[in-house]
């Protein structure tokens, strides 16, 4: 009984090998395929697609610094919240700025008056040598015809001087014009200086230069500001991409191609770009310290050249938060 229950063990045996031998050259077969499908696939992409990871997504910020000192008696943002372009956001206090453009239009108006009275008398002096000169004129005939004394003359030839003394000190006083313009010095200063007090108290309101949210904010009511200290910086909502390829990466690469884009933030969805241009220069050439290679030992390092890359769809905001700052993965297809 054992040993015909040994050669029935046997048979079985023998019989799951004979089973199992097709099913392990299907798997190897299977293996073989799914190898060779991943090698076409990473020969495709390394001939056809350019990618890095040291990619990140940029803007321009603008900070926001006042151009006139002085306290702040209003704030109108909060952080991280959104502005629009010409949107008022602070105020400084502009009781002294409104005093001093009452100051120097008050003195512009006393120089203009003074111009006006110039003209007036100037007038008045052209009229006056005007008779003076008939007058010469006609006791010089009477005189010629011996019908006026000698004196009489005399009075007459005294009046014209005075009268062409007067018309010039009148010409020197007024303030000669071209066009439109005022040539004169003092109307022109005081009108510069009247306009920079205007300039200056219209500058006591400040507006958002752009469109974009406010971050960084340090600025409070009650603070002094002086010209030019930040207060705040506003970052636009225009965004794009800045990678960094290896040198070795460009050869085919050119403005225009299509770009497959994914943020980190986002890894389920595929953005879609374009490149924009290609730095004329590498990262460390632009840096503020360029490396001097002429000077000690040298190693040789590959470069990264950094590409600028512009999202082809519009991003909506309340989706898609996607800040300056964070890190990309961008696929270019070079070919």
């Amino acid at each position: 009984m054992e040993e015909e229950n040994t050669v029935k063990e046997e048979g079985q045996q023998t019989e799951e090998k004979k089973v199992h031998k097709p099913r392990k050259r299907f798997i190897a077969m299977g293996l073989i395929v799914l190898m060779a499908i991943g090698c076409g696939i990473f020969i495709h992409d390394a001939l056809n697609f350019q990618s890095t990871d040291d990619a990140y997504v940029e803007t321009t910020t603008v900070q926001v610094a006042p151009r006139v000192s002085g306290q702040i008696t209003e704030v109108y943002i909060t952080d991280n919240q959104p502005v629009t372009e010409g949107m008022l956001v602070a105020k400084i206090d502009d009781a002294d700025y409104k005093v001093k453009y009452e100051e120097m239009k008050a003195r512009y108006e006393k120089v203009l008056l003074n111009q006006e009275n110039a003209k007036a008398i100037f007038t008045a002096a052209q009229t006056k040598i005007d008779v003076a000169k008939k007058d010469l004129d006609r006791y010089t005939n009477l005189y010629e015809k011996g019908a006026v004394s000698k004196q009489t003359l005399d009075n007459a030839q005294a009046a014209y001087d005075a009268a062409q003394a007067n018309l010039t000190q009148a010409e020197q006083s007024l303030l000669s014009k071209s066009e439109d313009k005022v040539a004169d010095t003092d109307l022109k200063e005081a009108k510069a200086k009247m306009d920079k007090a205007a300039l200056d108290l219209s500058y006591t309101k400040i507006y958002a230069p752009q469109s974009g949210t406010v971050s960084s904010r340090r600025v409070e009511k009650g603070m002094y500001v002086n010209v030019g200290a930040p207060l705040f910086t506003i970052v636009p909502h225009n965004v794009w991409v800045v990678a960094n390829f290896k040198e070795n990466q460009l050869r085919h690469m050119k403005p225009g191609q299509e770009v497959s884009i994914k943020v980190d933030t986002y890894p389920d969805k595929v953005f879609k770009g374009k490149v924009d241009s290609i730095q004329r220069a590498s990262g460390a050439k632009s840096s503020l310290f360029p490396p001097e290679n002429a000077v000690g030992s040298f190693v040789k390092i590959v470069q990264r050249i950094p590409v600028k890359i512009v999202f082809d769809e519009k991003i909506n905001p309340e989706e898609y938060n996607i800040i300056p700052g964070m890190s990309v993965i961008p696929k270019v297809r070079v070919r």
